[in-house]
């Protein structure tokens, strides 16, 4: 069996989709109507913005967002999944290339999710951090005894979690895991504490949306970040995707559900390749592969 995944925040890199867009007369088409939905012109800062405008949060996700999109709709006929999911904003991605989600309202929703996480970020000066080395169970605990908000946001893989919260927590979190004996604490460059207690009121903000949003049964099972289990519900699909925001992704426990229910290889659809290497971490005999060698 087949899956498809979908890549999140910090697989951006200047110069993303050009050579979709001057291959394909269906890519230079959604691209177009992309910069009219978002009402600027996101080809530009993709094709041409420096590293800093890329990493703007307004920036980042649509344009992440619409590699993915644009990508799967030029695969045609070799877009065949079994299943499919997505790491945090790749979840967008997911149901819109499955067709649960159109294309326009996926951008929508994407471009307010960024604003909401954005306008979250700057209310409450917050960070998260990269834990390499050590159990899950060590890491929950850790976060646990601190009198501070901190929390495991990303499983990313076995021995990789990403922890999230008030820089005050998560400082205090890098020296106790250090500690521990923490191959690696680093905390990373980004606007704040996604998947935390803290995203509570970009949750709130975006969950109207979602609600309003109308959602279908996707061609395939999506596997969600917030249970790692497979789902074709559609309401389950909105209230997985508002709980999103303030509950961890479950990228390890996803993989490894997707393995156990048949996934032979995965390919990633959007820019970069970190999911490849995460598939390959949870498990050396699955097959991992870039969308972009098919086209």
């Amino acid at each position: 069996m087949k899956a498809f995944i979908f890549p999140g925040q910090g697989a951006q890199f200047s110069g993303m989709g050009k050579e979709l867009f001057d291959r394909f007369t269906l890519a230079e088409e959604i691209f177009e109507k992309a910069n009219d939905i978002l009402g600027f012109r996101i080809t530009d800062k993709m094709f041409e913005g420096s590293e800093d405008d890329l990493k703007q949060t307004n920036v980042t996700q649509p344009a992440i967002f619409l590699h993915s999109v644009v990508l799967a709709r030029v695969l045609g006929d070799d877009f065949k999944p079994d299943m499919t999911a997505g790491h945090s904003l790749g979840e967008f991605s997911a149901l819109v290339a499955t067709n649960a989600i159109s294309f326009e309202d996926g951008l929508r929703l994407v471009a307010a999710r960024a604003r909401a996480m954005q306008k979250a970020c700057e209310a409450e000066p917050s960070a998260m951090a990269a834990i390499i080395g050590l159990n899950d169970k060590v890491v929950e605990e850790a976060c646990a005894g601190i009198d501070e908000v901190v929390v495991p946001a990303n499983y990313n893989c076995p021995g990789q979690i990403v922890i999230s919260g008030s820089i005050k927590g998560v400082d205090l979190a890098v020296e106790k895991l250090k500690e521990i004996g923490a191959k690696r604490a680093l905390k990373l460059m980004v606007g704040g504490a996604f998947h935390s207690p803290l995203m509570k009121p970009a949750r709130e903000e975006l969950a109207k949306a979602i609600e309003n949003t109308p959602v279908n049964r996707p061609r395939c099972p999506v596997y969600q970040n917030v249970t790692s289990m497979s789902v074709t519900d559609p309401s389950i699909i909105k209230e997985n995707l508002i709980a999103q925001l303030t509950a961890p992704v479950r990228w390890t426990q996803t993989m490894l559900n997707m393995i156990r229910d048949g996934a032979a290889s995965f390919t990633e659809v959007g820019p970069g390749n970190v999911l490849q290497g995460l598939v390959r971490k949870a498990d050396r005999s699955v097959q991992a592969y870039s969308a972009s060698d098919l086209i």
